[in-house]
């Protein structure tokens, strides 16, 4: 196939691209920046395309002749920061991929996959995890990256292409994996936690899911009918379980602490208030620390038996985060010497 995928330099459209490749496939991606383009992905033969979301004619030529288009860009890592994000989450996640759709159809694209969020999905009545037919609660929808999403997704529902285009929608968990370059916020709480910077435990966990695996998931997708929905939400972790596993990989402290919700709330608004002030990064966001405490977990079965999906253990794709920092100069190279002898010490114990 022929296959153009948005924000192609991203956590999970980079890891997508490569395996888009290895299956021999040709691959065009659309970057903002040639430079992270060339830094991401300039060791494949895939192809770049400058382009941005908020102007999709100014690109969309390049999808002509695609088999199949896959939407993983989205305004999300900036959300998480400081500042009124409503005008930009309608702008790129809602309008961007109505354009974008209208832009693939005219062009002839016989599939479209949007990658949404399992945000959108909320619990069943007696509280077990949702699955694609479960609407979000209202608690979900104070975050207005999952509110963009859930937006979105029903306009993309309600949408008819005039050529017979099938679209297609993926609906991950909370996505980790190498070559989360940006970082999102799960790659910031590797740096962090590695600098010192995580005294404390938040209360709460989330569906977390490696990139690797949507990315093979959404490339069984494009073969799938107009309308289907998968949620590859992967498997639900506490944060204290995230950062135990960290700790376990890096050799560095676990820290002792737990923090009750409100706490953790309460720290992140004094957070993004200094932020405000400072104009620097916030060290703690109200929405995720929302968002962590409702314990959200989503029900992937349909995907494990429509999508081949399969979730590997967050032992190894948090082995393989750290990995992917140091050899991109992100972390420490010293790292490397102090993990492998913490993990000849642990080695030793357990024999």
């Amino acid at each position: 196939m022929k296959v153009f995928v948005t924000g192609s330099t991203g956590l999970l459209g980079n890891n997508l691209v490569r395996q888009l490749l290895a299956a021999g496939h040709e691959v065009t991606g659309l970057t903002r920046r040639a430079e992270k383009f060339e830094r991401m992905l300039g060791d494949t033969a895939a192809t770049a395309v400058v382009g941005d979301m908020t102007d999709v004619q100014g690109f969309a030529d390049a999808m002509a002749g695609a088999d199949a288009v896959v939407h993983t860009a989205a305004y999300f890592r900036e959300y998480y920061q400081s500042g009124d994000h409503v005008a930009r989450l309608e702008e790129i996640n809602v309008q961007g991929t109505l354009s974008l759709m209208a832009a693939a159809d005219e062009h002839g694209v016989e599939a479209f996959v949007h990658i949404s969020s399992a945000g959108t999905i909320g619990r069943r009545p007696d509280g077990a995890p949702g699955d694609e037919n479960t609407p979000a609660g209202p608690e979900q929808l104070k975050n207005l990256y999952f509110q963009s999403k859930v937006a979105g997704d029903a306009k993309i529902r309600a949408h008819r292409p005039s050529h017979g285009m099938r679209v297609v929608q993926i609906l991950p968990g909370w996505m980790w994996g190498p070559g989360d370059a940006g970082p999102t916020g799960a790659g910031q709480i590797v740096l962090d936690f590695v600098d010192g910077k995580f005294p404390a435990v938040p209360f709460g966990g989330t569906s977390l899911v490696d990139a690797r695996d949507v990315a093979a998931a959404t490339i069984e997708a494009i073969s799938k009918p107009h309308g289907a929905r998968y949620i590859v939400g992967g498997t639900y972790y506490t944060l204290r379980q995230i950062i135990d596993h960290l700790a376990l990989e890096t050799g560095r402290p676990a820290p002792k602490a737990n923090l009750p919700a409100w706490v953790a709330l309460t720290y992140a608004h004094l957070s993004e208030a200094w932020a405000r002030v400072t104009g620097g990064r916030a060290a703690a966001n109200v929405a995720g620390v929302r968002t962590m405490a409702q314990e959200h977990a989503v029900d992937s079965a349909k995907a494990l038996r429509e999508l081949n999906a399969s979730f590997r253990p967050l032992e190894q794709t948090i082995s393989d985060v750290v990995d992917w920092y140091v050899r991109a100069e992100m972390l420490p190279s010293e790292l490397s010497f102090r993990r492998r002898a913490h993990r000849t010490t642990a080695s030793m114990l357990e024999a």
